[in-house]
């Protein structure tokens, strides 16, 4: 791998996935589909500028082992088993650990923006965000179509690795990611 290798994204100085993702989604992206391990507040305030030119964006996220674990410890008091928990209490889950970052966060004018947009976005059906309740899911891929009136006989760009959708996902963590 050669430094002026753009496929490869490591989040090392001028490499991150971050940079990557606000280049391909300004150029006539119409659609961006995410499927993750880990959705974060703080990678959705890191990109929904780069975002508002998409069309639509749809997220799918996989219920965290450690997560799910300790809920289901919670839940039925030592008690260990293997379930699937229901779609409501997925929906209270992600609305659990939202709440936890947004009491992490230091507040400012960046994250409030960015909670309105985040609710806008869902309300207007823009942004679409749903959880597979079955079981864990630990991948990460990112579809980001393109508009084919705008780039006729291109489909759009894949990029797969390590990288959740996460402010250390995007710029932090030392990570490897394929441009495909």
């Amino acid at each position: 791998m050669t430094s002026n290798d753009i496929r490869f994204f490591t989040n090392e100085p001028e490499r991150d996935l971050y940079s990557r993702f606000a280049t391909i989604l300004k150029s006539s992206t119409q659609f961006f589909d995410i499927l993750v391990g880990y959705f974060r507040t703080s990678g959705f305030f890191r990109m929904y500028p780069s975002l508002e030119t998409v069309d639509k964006i749809r997220v799918l996220v996989g219920l965290n082992v450690d997560r799910f674990t300790v809920k289901i410890i919670d839940r039925y008091k030592d008690e260990l088993k293997y379930q699937t928990i229901s779609a409501n209490d997925g929906k209270s889950l992600f609305s659990d650990m939202v709440e936890s970052e947004f009491d992490v966060a230091t507040p400012s004018e960046k994250i409030e923006i960015g909670v309105r947009v985040f609710i806008d976005w869902l309300k207007s059906g823009k942004l679409e965000l749903r959880m597979y309740t079955e079981s864990p899911i630990h991948a990460k891929v990112y579809i980001m179509r393109k508009d084919p009136k705008k780039i006729p006989d291109t489909f759009g760009t894949v990029i797969t690795g390590s990288s959740n959708f996460s402010e250390s996902g995007l710029v932090n963590n030392l990570e490897f990611n394929v441009e495909l």
